[in-house]
This record gives structure tokens, C-alpha cells and sequence, in this order.
């Protein structure tokens, strides 16, 4: 086992670890989410839970990853946190990605069929939050808050990171937001929110395995 994951073992679900911080981060992500849906954006704030949903997604195969290995996780959260909810998430990071998820739909272009240099405006926005994505968590690695330790995810390789870790999180929350349907919004969300749910119950819950 790495340093790193022994380190991120010794704090995983720790609640002494809790700091007075997380409560008006809290309120800022209900303020930020009820204001949206008072003025009636039910596209944002879908978008919104699908890119937070994505995320969750995505941490518990990286837990699994660990728990297979026995070595460590894709990407670790080891350093000091009020919570860590799996190896690689802690909940400032949890927050973080509920209010990006809303936050990147605020500079979508109305027109979802507009062309940006002949590529779809969609596309575009994904790929560049993607890349802006990939150069923070490489800021945060350099600092080592947050780890990795596979080659084939670090700083000298980081198209899996773009590819896997941000790539799919932005398109399927365009896609949602683009939606014509509250209905389809739901559903869709609910979907991927519920499969997240049945795997924390498995794996954390009843086999313990994350």
C-alpha cells in the first residue's frame, strides 16, 4: 500500500476531522441551487446534479480501483479535510464540483447548434472546461493535496485525465441542459444519481470494500 492511500485511510469518514467551513459552503450551494430554481432554470440545475452525479460516478470506481489493488486509488485525497467521503473525495471537493456543474452553464451560448470554428459550441465549452480542469488538478498535484500514482495518470500523461476524468462530466451535463423535456432531465439524472446511490450501498455500505 502507498503512502499516500495509508495516509488517506487514517482520516477516510473520520467526523472528528469536521470544520465550522463546510456549513456556509453548504448554504452557498443551497443558495446558489434555490436561487436557479426560483428563477425557473431547471436546465442549469440539472446540469448542474448531472455534472456533480458524473463526478460521484467516478469516485467510486477510483475507490474500487484501490480496493482491488490494495495499492492505491487513481487519484488520492490524503491531506487535511473536514471529511473524506471516499479515498480520492473529499466534501470541499464534492461541493466544488456541485457548484462548477451549474457555474460552466452559465456561459453556455443559447443557440445549441451554434458553430465555434466549425465545431459545435457544446463541444467546444466541454473540451475547453475540460482542459481548464486538467490544468488545476495538475496545480493541485504539484502541491500534493491532491495524488497520483500511476503512470498512466500523472502530469506527463494527462489525456487519460481530460478523456476520462472531465471530458465525460461536462458532455453529459450539456447534453442534459440541452434537453427539451423537464421530464428527460429527470429521468436521465435520476438514472445515473440512482446508480451512484445502489453502488454506495453495495460497496461502502453492505461489502465495505470503499
Amino acid at each position: 500500500m502507498s503512502f499516500y492511500s495509508k495516509e488517506a485511510l487514517k482520516i477516510l469518514r473520520d467526523p472528528s476531522q469536521f470544520s465550522w467551513y463546510v456549513i456556509p459552503l453548504f448554504v452557498l450551494i443551497l443558495y446558489m441551487y434555490t436561487k436557479e430554481i426560483g428563477n425557473k432554470n431547471w436546465n442549469g440545475v440539472f446540469a448542474g446534479i448531472a455534472f456533480w452525479s458524473m463526478d460521484l460516478f467516478n469516485e467510486i470506481w477510483n475507490a474500487l480501483v484501490f480496493h482491488f489493488t490494495g495499492y492505491s486509488p487513481v487519484w488520492g485525497a490524503p491531506n487535511k479535510t473536514a471529511f473524506l467521503i471516499l479515498i480520492g473525495l473529499n466534501i470541499e471537493i464534492s461541493f466544488m464540483f456541485a457548484l462548477a456543474g451549474l457555474g460552466f452553464t452559465f456561459t453556455l451560448p443559447k443557440d445549441k447548434n451554434k458553430k465555434i470554428c466549425g465545431f459545435n459550441n457544446r463541444l467546444v465549452y466541454a473540451t475547453l472546461g475540460s482542459i481548464f480542469c486538467v490544468i488545476i488538478e495538475c496545480i493541485l498535484n504539484s502541491i500534493n493535496v491532491l495524488t497520483w500514482e500511476y503512470s498512466f495518470w500523472s502530469i506527463k500523461a494527462p489525456y487519460l485525465i481530460f478523456l476520462i476524468g472531465y471530458l465525460p462530466f461536462f458532455l453529459v451535463s450539456f447534453w442534459v441542459y440541452d434537453m427539451e423535456s423537464i421530464k428527460k432531465k429527470f429521468i436521465t439524472v435520476s438514472s445515473i444519481l440512482g446508480f451512484d446511490v445502489i453502488c454506495l450501498i453495495i460497496f461502502a455500505g453492505i461489502l465495505k470494500w470503499i
